[in-house]
């Protein structure tokens, strides 16, 4: 692989000079589909605290972002859903930790919008509901949209199928996720890729994630690629 600025060793020194306390961090991923495993162990090691973590969910109690908030670096998590956590649940009714939820696509768009430069949007989702209060809101042809501002983060953390040495970056099939809008909010944004090639190697009729986007990659080890729920169908009888 040639030299590249883009270029680190491992997860560790991607992260090197990157994260501090009280960070806004945003981890890539849905359920356990997509996380960037080798970056929330380094992140976990790098014992950086008081984070507001920004993702569609917080993994399992021993998997993915449930590592971090054994560890307590969490303080304050941005998602839509968090049910397979019980240890989130738990500091959560404790007052141990802030929680801001969001629906799914509203999330999704608060990520979208942020990497995009739009301050905010208005959408009819949540409006007449809790998620509705306290936020400006405007009638429009009878309906009712609510104002929700864009997201963006000190540190993006995605994970991508395929990348180069300028980061650009393949994600595959519903591993992509959140992870293309991820990368376009993070102020810094640390990809790990599970196929790292020199750079014009790519199609670029297939990339996903342009590298002018992504400012640190480094190929990734021993991944692990969970599954939360596994269910099988019994087979027929023969």
């Amino acid at each position: 692989m040639a030299s590249s600025s883009k270029v680190y060793a491992n997860a560790r020194d991607a992260l090197a000079g990157v994260v501090r306390d009280g960070q806004v961090v945003m981890s890539g991923g849905f359920g356990l589909c997509g996380i960037p495993e080798n970056l929330i162990l380094a992140l976990r090691e790098s014992g950086v605290k008081g984070l507001t973590v920004v993702s569609n969910n917080a993994g399992v109690d021993d998997f993915g972002l449930g590592l971090l908030l054994k560890t307590r670096q969490i303080s304050k998590m941005i998602s839509s859903y968090v049910g397979e956590n019980k240890e989130f649940e738990r500091q959560y009714l404790a007052g141990e930790l802030q929680l801001e939820f969001n629906p799914q696509g509203t999330l999704a768009e608060r990520i979208r919008a942020g990497g995009a430069g739009i301050y905010g949007f208005y959408t009819r989702t949540g409006a007449g509901t809790l998620v509705a209060e306290g936020k400006e809101q405007r009638v429009v042809n009878g309906e009712t949209f609510v104002l929700e501002t864009g997201l963006v983060a000190d540190v993006s953390l995605v994970k991508a199928w395929k990348g180069d040495a300028e980061g650009n970056l393949i994600y595959r099939k519903t591993a992509r996720n959140f992870n293309p809008m991820m990368a376009t909010a993070g102020r810094v944004t640390v990809a790990e890729v599970e196929e790292l090639v020199e750079a014009g190697t790519l199609d670029p009729d297939q990339i996903h994630t342009p590298g002018i986007f992504v400012q640190r990659i480094f190929q990734g080890t021993n991944y692990v690629k969970r599954i939360e729920q596994r269910t099988v169908r019994k087979r027929a009888a023969a």
